[in-house]
């Protein structure tokens, strides 16, 4: 990979590395990314004050990588998918007026910004990174909720966003998980941040979600709702078949982005 590569996308890469191999060595990421080892070892310390590894002669080893990965580092991930992901989600959505729920997430994010020159738009968000894409862009009415805010994902969470959300009338929630399951539902790492998208899907009078293929047949401890609150699942084709005809099979529309 090229010494330009952004840090957010070595950081993700190291992580995918230690979730596949268990552990890695200064010397080879710094021979693989095309940079000094001091900096891969800056990016070490960076995953080990956030509880992703742990540091050893050398390199370092996974540990806790069930755990959230914040969202500057996700947006590397699956990129492609993302993208066409949020393409397929954006199509999907009535033309004219209309009053939009975008929770945070980083497909929820692509979506947003595929929105960006539509005039007949309100949005309705509890993210920060999407209220500051959008607020940008003088043709959308742009309202956001109060609340806790999760370094994680950016998003505000907790009672008062909950009130808020609460007082709005959508039309549609487009939603990001962390994990969907035909058992198990909508599924995220955070149980604020699971009740507060929960009242945004309430609220909301179609529920799109929008999840890249490694969230399909993947369950969380936190569960946002059951499927049966949920009207359509925008995935990648390359998501596990049999994960998503049981999703099919409890009413759910899935649509498959190429």
């Amino acid at each position: 990979m090229p010494g330009t590569l952004r840090r957010a996308d070595r950081v993700t890469a190291i992580v995918d590395r230690l979730g596949s191999q268990g552990s890695v060595q200064v010397d080879a990421l710094a021979a693989e990314f095309a940079v000094s080892a001091a900096t891969i070892r800056r990016d070490l310390q960076s995953l080990e004050d956030q509880n992703l590894l742990r540091r050893n002669h050398g390199g370092a080893v996974a540990v806790n990588l069930g755990a959230e990965l914040p969202v500057r580092y996700r947006i590397g991930q699956r990129r492609d998918q993302k993208r066409a992901i949020a393409k397929a989600a954006a199509a999907r959505l009535p033309h004219g007026r209309l009053m939009l729920g975008l929770t945070g997430g980083t497909t929820t994010h692509m979506v947003s910004r595929l929105l960006a020159n539509r005039y007949d738009l309100a949005v309705v968000t509890n993210a920060l990174n999407i209220a500051a894409e959008l607020s940008a862009r003088p043709r959308t009415r742009v309202l956001t909720t109060g609340g806790l805010t999760r370094s994680q994902s950016f998003e505000l969470v907790g009672p008062i966003a909950e009130q808020v959300l609460a007082g709005f009338d959508l039309d549609v929630a487009v939603v990001g998980v962390d994990g969907i399951t035909a058992a198990h539902g909508l599924t995220t790492h955070d149980r604020l941040e699971a009740a507060t998208n929960a009242v945004m899907i309430r609220q909301a009078r179609r529920v799109i979600v929008v999840a890249d293929a490694s969230k399909i047949g993947r369950a969380w401890s936190a569960r946002i709702c059951p499927l049966g609150d949920v009207d359509e699942l925008v995935t990648h084709r390359s998501a596990d078949s049999a994960a998503l005809d049981a999703i099919r099979a409890r009413g759910v529309e899935v649509v498959l982005a190429a």
